[in-house]
């Protein structure tokens, strides 16, 4: 079993239990995703198995898209609705102006404090387990990507807001963030993750569709699983002959004179089939960064 299942993850459930289920269901030897969902949010949770494990890393810090509903005026613990309330204050009256000219500042380049109930680890420890504990958290501050902050309806004392961003941003604390600029404070009550690229338009999968499928369609539940290659679409391509790419298979040393430079790029053999993620240095000279053993899932 070596390939990428979509999962279009269900609220109230964590990402590791998601996946442990999805794992069952497809009797996968190894399995992992692409970046925890809360438990409160839904959507694409990509599934990596088999051979498909050894990209997980790249699509953890792939760009994603959110839909977001906030409630202002109410902030919690955990900066969404499975939190403790700590404060409540009166909703000024809002015009999209104002509300659109304080979102303005959670664009490009922003610096962003994670929640302290999040699975960001110190010392080998989810703050989430340390703040459970009572201990004191102190949660480091870093620089995160919003590529698009976008206001899609004002409803009294909810917004709903679509975000695009890099890697590492939260949600959660952006609807903390905008609260604050607005003077009344905000929560998440509801998160949705549309896309992670490279998958901006793929079709995602219920777990209780797979669960029919694995009953019922058994050859649905196999042609829901994407090609290891797919993962790496937004990479250049290496197409290479027939006995360039059975050395590269081998872990040969291999020359391409010609061959473009780049730091990382798809090694195909003829039949476009994956072989490995290498680097093309000068001179043509490719070094393999990640082998793939066994052909991808089609």
């Amino acid at each position: 079993m070596n390939g990428i299942v979509l999962l279009d993850k269900p609220t109230g459930m964590s990402s590791n239990r998601a996946l442990q289920q999805a794992k069952r269901l497809f009797a996968a030897r190894k399995a992992g995703h692409t970046g925890s969902l809360d438990p409160l949010a839904t959507g694409m949770l990509p599934l990596c198995f088999g051979e498909a494990t050894k990209i997980a890393g790249l699509l953890l810090g792939s760009g994603k898209a959110y839909r977001a509903t906030l409630r202002l005026g109410v902030t919690t613990d955990s900066d969404d609705a499975d939190g403790a309330v700590l404060r409540e204050r009166p909703v000024p009256t809002l015009s999209v102006a104002q509300i659109e000219a304080e979102m303005a500042a959670f664009h490009g380049a922003i610096t962003q404090t994670p929640p302290a109930i999040s699975a960001i680890k110190q010392a080998g420890v989810p703050l989430y387990r340390r703040v459970r504990r009572g201990e004191a958290v102190v949660v480091p501050s870093r620089v995160v990507q919003v590529h698009r902050f976008a206001l899609l309806r004002h409803d009294g004392d909810h917004l709903e807001l679509e975000v695009e961003c890099g890697s590492g941003t939260y949600v959660r604390s952006l609807a903390r963030d905008l609260g604050e600029r607005l003077g009344c404070g905000a929560h998440l009550t509801a998160l949705r993750r549309l896309w992670v690229a490279p998958f901006r338009d793929a079709a995602m999968v219920t777990l209780d569709t797979l669960v029919d499928w694995q009953a019922h369609d058994p050859a649905a539940l196999a042609a829901c699983v994407l090609p290891l290659n797919a993962g790496l679409a937004s990479l250049p391509v290496l197409t290479l002959d027939e006995g360039s790419a059975q050395r590269l298979r081998q872990g040969q040393r291999l020359c391409v004179p010609g061959a473009a430079l780049v730091a990382r790029c798809r090694a195909l053999d003829p039949a476009g089939q994956l072989i490995a993620l290498v680097e093309v240095g000068e001179g043509g000279g490719v070094r393999i960064l990640r082998g793939f053993n066994s052909p991808p899932a089609t």
